[in-house]
């Protein structure tokens, strides 16, 4: 089973004075890094965003929303573009993720072995389609989905990224609207493991504070 990870990192952050969460530190590491982290055992990772001043592994994947702060639906447009164009082999999933989650890490293992177990179903018996279906969503513990913590079948996504070009444009798309035709199956995952940074309330609940000038 190949695993692709889009990992959208862009946004203009205004309500965090346009400080780009990329770039907040949590235990020592970057929320990108962080996030980066949790992916680090899949086949090839793209990060959309503007990360230029952060230093990223090696065979690290970068692109940016077309059109620049598009929105998240644009970023993923984007994103499977560069991964697609980096290696004609398509994934069997992409697992697509938010940058802003300091404890996504608890969220990427349970997404994957959901997908083995619903893989293995789906082998030992083909006409059960409905093992994964078109991928998997995270659910929080007060039952709110989150679709930038989920794993989409790559060509399901695909297909629903060309469906909304030949409607229109994703620019400005969120990404419910972007896969509101796909069949997921919902992964419960703990409440902390998707909480996200928004604001600066968001950051001091996590004691993430601004990171000084001029660092990364």
């Amino acid at each position: 089973m190949l695993i692709d990870a889009l990992i959208l990192a862009g946004g203009r952050s205004s309500r965090l004075d346009s400080v780009a969460k990329a770039r907040l530190r949590y235990e020592g590491h970057t929320l990108l890094e962080r996030t980066v982290a949790a992916v680090s055992s899949l086949r090839n990772a793209v990060v959309v965003g503007d990360v230029t001043e952060q230093a990223l592994p090696p065979g690290l994947l970068v692109t940016l929303e077309d059109p620049p702060f598009g929105g998240p639906a644009a970023g993923i447009g984007a994103g499977l573009a560069s991964l697609a164009a980096a290696d004609p082999t398509a994934s069997d999933y992409t697992i697509v993720l938010a940058c802003d989650m300091p404890n996504i890490g608890a969220a990427v293992p349970l997404l994957l072995s959901a997908l083995a177990d619903g893989d293995g179903k789906h082998a030992a018996n083909r006409a059960d389609e409905d093992a994964i279906g078109d991928g998997l969503i995270a659910v929080d513990s007060e039952h709110r989905l989150q679709p930038l913590a989920a794993a989409y079948r790559t060509g399901a996504l695909r297909r629903a990224v060309a469906r909304q070009r030949g409607a229109g444009s994703l620019s400005g798309l969120s990404v419910f609207q972007l896969i509101r035709e796909l069949r997921l199956r919902e992964i419960a995952v703990p409440g902390e493991a998707t909480s996200d940074i928004d604001t600066w309330t968001d950051a001091d609940r996590w004691g993430i504070g601004r990171p000084p000038l001029g660092t990364t």
